[in-house]
């Protein structure tokens, strides 16, 4: 008998435990990000829309992570990183996991539906969808490019935010998309170079374990150029301006940076230095989205005072 069996047992699940299953660290990234779509939208929203929008999309994005985890359990038991969470820990059954997964879907699809637009509800539906069902139950398990198809899990966010407001899906929101897409594969890329063995104990086909960490740092190299050209052109649009023009200028030649510094680098360097070289460039992508959605939200908040966007594209 293990050891999570003999917890669940004797432990009663608190609330602290269900709220983990809705990955809370994800969640705040869902609701930034849908927070700045909605806002930097062209139509005003009244305030108590706004904020039942957000907490239904929000509410959502953590029914996604309940049933990623509901179906993840055994991954997540041999991994390091994710051996504590409510199900391998023995805190939260199974079961349980799978019912409040889809009984927040329901909800937070319904109520988004009624409180913003009917194509908002189906985008946060689709959303859900694709992330329990395409990316975990099938993209993850059976190929290297599940961060990469996946991602645009994480990427609907700000276009369900602008969705909400406008009722309709323009080339602004479709950038906004891009960004966080395009920019997913070598944030976790990086991850997994100094994290490989948690993907191989676990039968994950990371692309580090299914092609080499060489392919690997070739890819993060070439998807951060692609990133590159997909962020600098929302400053031509309506969401961009002089201010997102200069934080973007100055991140995305960062970021490349150390795109470059991670395609030089072999193993033998990575190793004497513990990874530092590809830790740095995960942190740096944390950093990036967040500054990137908040130049977007600033060009926002400074349209009421006669300050607008481009709008070239």
């Amino acid at each position: 008998m293990t050891e999570a069996t003999d917890l669940s047992r004797d432990y009663e699940p608190t609330l602290g435990d269900y709220f983990a299953l809705l990955k809370p660290r994800v969640m705040s990234l869902v609701v930034f990000t849908a927070l700045v779509g909605l806002l930097a939208a062209p139509v005003p929203m009244h305030p108590v829309e706004i904020f039942a929008s957000i907490l239904f999309i929000a509410i959502g994005a953590g029914a996604s992570g309940a049933l990623n985890m509901w179906w993840d359990a055994d991954i997540d038991a041999v991994m390091r990183r994710t051996a504590k969470r409510p199900i391998p820990s023995g805190r939260v059954e199974p079961g349980e996991a799978l019912a409040v997964g889809v009984a927040l879907s329901g909800l937070a699809v319904v109520m988004l539906g009624l409180a913003a637009n009917l194509l908002a509800a189906a985008l946060l539906a689709f959303t859900i969808f694709f992330y329990a069902v395409v990316y975990s139950m099938w993209l993850k398990r059976s190929t290297p490019q599940n961060i990469v198809i996946g991602g645009a899990a994480g990427a609907f966010p700000p276009m369900i935010g602008w969705v909400c407001a406008t009722g309709s899906v323009t080339i602004e929101a479709w950038l906004m998309f891009a960004l966080i897409f395009m920019w997913t594969p070598p944030h976790f890329w990086a991850l997994a170079l100094f994290m490989r063995s948690d993907y191989d104990d676990a039968g994950v086909p990371m692309l580090t374990v299914t092609h080499g960490r060489p392919a690997t740092r070739n890819h993060i190299l070439v998807y951060t150029v692609f990133l590159a050209v997909f962020a600098l052109a929302a400053a031509a649009t309506s969401i961009g301006g002089p201010i997102y023009l200069a934080v973007a200028a100055v991140l995305n030649a960062l970021f490349l940076k150390g795109a470059i510094e991670i395609w030089r680098r072999d193993e033998v360097q990575a190793e004497a230095d513990d990874y530092a070289v590809e830790k740095s460039f995960f942190k740096l992508s944390l950093l990036y989205l967040f500054l990137h959605f908040g130049a977007i939200l600033l060009e926002a908040a400074l349209r009421p005072f006669g300050y607008g966007g481009w709008g070239w594209l």
